[in-house]
């Protein structure tokens, strides 16, 4: 049975990859993802505004005035708070790759293009495998036309891979008119693959502070349905390589992933909540499933659940809406 595959022209030995998480912080765990028999490592991001912060001093200019609006100083984040600067995340590139044989990702979180060039670069001299754009942005402008926030994001992904050789995946949010559409443009930019979807991370109000707080709810199997459409809708018109994340939780969940045409079924929720160790039974379980099913290799499975066989996947997603709707009773 083989459970190799490729993704971003990367080999792996099987699709399971620690998604960008706390977990890849340290480089004990990194060393225990590999034997625990994850393909790949996805390190935890390093945010724009850290990038800001060391190069224009954005920590102190947002902490100037702090008396006179408290309330709006804690919608920002403390950046003494992060366990790793810019500068530590590449020495901690270097240390992963020493430490271990599977391909190392790094990641960059943020939506302009700033320091992002330059840290690309470093990035890739520091030894990673390859990068992932996390591009998280909440428009709040309502002259700000949605036409232009696309337009950030593809100049974005276009700059930095004319700066850099390692292959570049794009993280992206469910949240635009035309996903294919964007896909397609985010591929023509020069992406190497897109990475479905970004978690949109909701706060809350802490009415006894009167603080707005941040509101962490680990993934679900429940929320891999959305990406497992998208991905099997987009899988016959990319060339990009398509990777999974968020609701990937058991060896069932990658499955599925796989069966949609995904190259990388990325897990972080599951390891948090299970532990690392836990990726060795899913694991365990994605080979017991093959066998009983009869496959052979990844790369058999891979997107033939996927709507290339349908001729307009527009009529196939009504029809399928239809039928849903008439199931309950």
């Amino acid at each position: 049975m083989h459970l190799q595959t490729s993704y971003l022209g990367i080999g792996l030995k099987n699709p399971l990859v620690a998604s960008s998480s706390p977990i890849s912080e340290e480089i004990g765990r990194i060393r225990e993802i590999e034997d625990a028999g994850g393909g790949a490592v996805v390190l935890h991001s390093l945010f724009e505004e850290q990038i800001m912060a060391e190069e224009i001093g954005l920590d102190k200019y947002l902490s100037q005035g702090t008396e006179s609006f408290a309330e709006a100083v804690t919608y920002f984040p403390d950046f003494q708070k992060y366990a790793i600067g810019p500068e530590e995340y590449l020495k901690h590139i270097q240390q992963a790759k020493k430490a271990v044989d599977i391909p190392i990702l790094g990641s960059l979180n943020g939506i302009s293009t700033g320091g992002w060039i330059r840290y690309a670069k470093d990035i890739q001299n520091a030894g990673a495998d390859g990068l992932e754009l996390n591009v998280f942005s909440i428009p709040t402008d309502p002259r700000l036309a949605s036409t232009a926030v696309e337009e950030q994001i593809v100049d974005l992904v276009k700059n930095v891979k004319q700066s850099v050789r390692i292959p570049v995946a794009v993280k992206i949010g469910p949240f635009f008119s035309s996903i294919p559409n964007m896909a397609k443009r985010l591929e023509e930019a020069g992406a190497d693959g897109l990475v479905l979807f970004n978690r949109f991370y909701q706060p809350d109000i802490d009415l006894n502070k009167m603080e707005v707080v941040p509101n962490l709810i680990l993934s679900t199997s429940e929320e891999l349905r959305l990406r497992l459409r998208w991905v099997a809708i987009l899988f016959k018109q990319m060339h990009s390589d398509l990777a999974i994340t968020g609701g990937v939780q058991t060896a069932e969940d990658v499955v599925k992933s796989v069966l949609v045409g995904a190259r990388a079924a990325m897990m972080a929720s599951a390891l948090l909540k299970n532990g690392i160790q836990y990726l060795t039974r899913v694991l365990n379980g994605l080979v017991k499933w093959m066998d009983e099913n009869e496959y052979e290799s990844i790369e058999q499975m891979l997107g033939s659940m996927s709507q290339r066989s349908a001729a307009d996947s527009a009529l196939y997603e009504r029809a399928n809406y239809i039928k849903v709707l008439g199931s309950y009773r």
